[in-house]
């Protein structure tokens, strides 16, 4: 990156190194950014709960209910289309099929 060959500002208004002079504030690593917080995860879990499944969602787990030979690729070119990445439907179908099959377990329980 560019920032790296900047040299410290001289206290001058002239030349290449013109400017105040100050002392940097060193940076915090974005090393936890994207990870998920117990809080959030347990809100979201609440939500889930109360709120149930999206029509789309239902649809998928209809297509995993139904099987098939290709239904895994049927439903990835589904929740590509409607996420549209291929990362977010992959996680999305995987999403799906731990709710179909804890729905499952919780049915053979019963």
């Amino acid at each position: 990156p560019f920032y790296k060959f900047i040299k410290m500002a001289t206290g001058l208004a002239q030349g290449i190194e013109k400017g105040h002079k100050v002392t940097k504030i060193a940076q915090s690593r974005p090393g936890r950014k994207g990870r998920s917080q117990k809080r959030v995860k347990q809100c979201r879990e609440i939500v889930r709960e109360v709120v149930g499944l999206s029509p789309y969602e239902r649809r998928i787990l209809d297509m995993i209910a139904t099987g098939g030979a290709a239904a895994d690729k049927r439903i990835y070119k589904f929740a590509k289309r409607r996420l549209g990445s291929h990362k977010r439907a992959v996680q999305k179908r995987e999403d799906i099929k731990a709710v179909s099959s804890a729905a499952r377990a919780k049915k053979a329980t019963a």
